[in-house]
This record gives C-alpha cells, structure tokens and sequence, in this order.
C-alpha cells in the first residue's frame, strides 16, 4: 500500500504546484498588461493609420482647390461679418490652427498614454519648448502653396505667449512660411484681449486681409459659441452649414476638444469616471431584442 500512497501524494503535489505555477503566471501577466486608458484608440488612429494620413491630405486639396476659387473671386471672404468696407481691395489670407490642424503632438498623446496620466498646462508648456511637434501630412505643402500665391497664413493658436519663440522654431525648422516681417503667429495671451476664444484674433487679421478661409480641428477656431451645450452646438452646425468645405475646413481630432468637455457640460471638476459615466449618457446605444 505504501507505494501507492506515495504515488498518489506525489501526484498530489504535482497538481497543487502547477495551480501555484499557474497563478504566479496570471498574475505577472495581469501585472505586465498595458494599462487602460480612453486616449488609446485616438492616438493610435492618429498616429498610424492611413486613413488618418488620408483624410487630411484630402483636406489640404480641398483647401488648396478653395484657395483657388477665392483667388479668382474678389468678394470671396470667410468672415463676412467682421471685414469692413472695401474689403476686397485687402491682401489675402489663411488663418489656421496649429496643433492637430498643422502641428502633429502626437508624440506627446503617446506620452501620456504610456505614462497612465494626463494632459497639464505646466506640462504642455515643457513640450512646446521642446519644439518635437510634427507637421501634419500635407500641411507644409499646402502653406508653401497659399505663400506662392501671394497669400499670408496667419496661426492663431491657444498656445500660451511665452511659447511663441519656440513655437516660432519649431514651425520654421518644419519649413512652414513665417510670414516675413508680419507677425504670423497670434498666440494666447499676445495681447490682454486675446483668451482662449479665438473671434478677436480672427477679427485683428480681417482688419487688413480678406480672409479666404479659415482650418481648424475644433468648432473654437472657427467660432465663440464652441462652449455651449450638445443641442447648442448642433444648432451652431446648422446655422453655418454652407460655410463648412466652402472657406471653413474642419479636421479630424478624436483626442481632445471642446466636443468632449460639452459631453459633461465642462465640469472638469467631476471625477474621471464621473465624466466617462457622462460621456456614455450623452450617447444612444442600440439594444438588441431579448
């Protein structure tokens, strides 16, 4: 019986060490798992997929096939409600967003994806002096297009002041046309009035160009009335829906944007989960049959 006894303790034994092995194995794997984060399917998109690639080099033809009807119409403006008279005797001009529009910070939304943390202004101003921002595809192309064509690109930005020089930097080493002796880059905080709102600073280059289009990636570059609610919001899209693809050219950016902070009514204050909870009510889902 002895013999017996010992083959079985034995197998026994086996048993509970490979359920042991098992477990310290599933636990170095749960601890070697890549985090969860919400940032992770934007910037991935907008880092690798061509189809991100596609979407705005198309844009920049449809900017540049635009620019060249405005060139041919005198009367072609994309702020009708802030040039003054005579207008149409002004110099031309483009004014447009920088980052996710012109300038890729896609290095820096990875960054925050593989930390686990999340966007800070402290933080966001390092980066801006690190002048590592990209250019988007195509957008280099189509500034060096509008600046042939005797057109000034004006970059108005929610970058903060004190990173112009750098900003400044980064954009020429990219080969982005600087504007001369005009200052080009109008920044936040360049002067008193100028917040993050962005109508005053679209306003400042219509006082002496007619201003034929006008790009960003956020309903804020193109208008003041981006902080309202969802409902606001569509109605601000209904109210301007000739504009858009005629002289207003919106670009894709699922990482950040005025459209998220609407989804919790800007309350930043509300816990992660809190907004995420929001963001999921703000949404329709289809539920299947039971």
């Amino acid at each position: 019986m002895r013999p017996t006894s010992l083959r079985s303790g034995l197998a026994v034994s086996a048993i509970a060490l490979a359920v042991a092995a098992s477990g310290l194995l599933a636990a170095a794997q749960d601890s070697a798992a890549a985090p969860q984060n919400d940032l992770m399917n934007a910037t991935v998109w907008m880092e690798t997929a061509v189809e991100y690639k596609a979407t705005v080099q198309q844009l920049f033809k449809l900017a540049k096939t635009q620019l060249d009807a405005a060139l041919e119409d005198p009367s072609w403006t994309a702020v009708p409600d802030k040039q003054g008279e005579g207008y149409e005797d002004l110099p031309l001009a483009i004014v447009s967003d920088l980052d996710e529009t012109l300038l890729d910070n896609g290095n820096y939304e990875v960054s925050l994806v593989t930390r686990g943390t999340s966007y800070s202004s402290s933080e966001w101003a390092d980066y801006v002096e690190s002048k590592t921002s990209e250019a988007v595809p195509g957008a280099v192309e189509f500034a060096k297009y509008a600046e042939s064509k005797g057109v000034k690109m004006f970059y108005v930005s929610n970058r903060k002041e004190p990173g112009k020089q750098a900003t400044y930097e980064n954009m020429e080493a990219l080969g982005f046309p600087m504007g001369g002796n005009a200052d080009t880059v109008l920044l936040r905080g360049g002067k008193e009035e100028w917040g993050s709102a962005k109508e005053n600073r679209i306003a400042y280059v219509a006082e002496n160009y007619r201003v034929v289009l006008l790009m960003g990636d956020n309903l804020g570059d193109f208008t003041d009335a981006a902080e309202g609610s969802l409902e606001e919001r569509d109605a601000v899209l209904a109210e301007t829906a000739d504009r858009w693809g005629q002289d207003w050219i919106m670009f894709p950016n699922p990482e950040y944007g005025s459209w998220e902070s609407a989804t919790f009514g800007g309350e930043w204050s509300l816990s992660e989960d809190e907004r995420r909870q929001k963001k999921i009510d703000a949404m329709e889902p289809w539920m299947p049959a039971e």
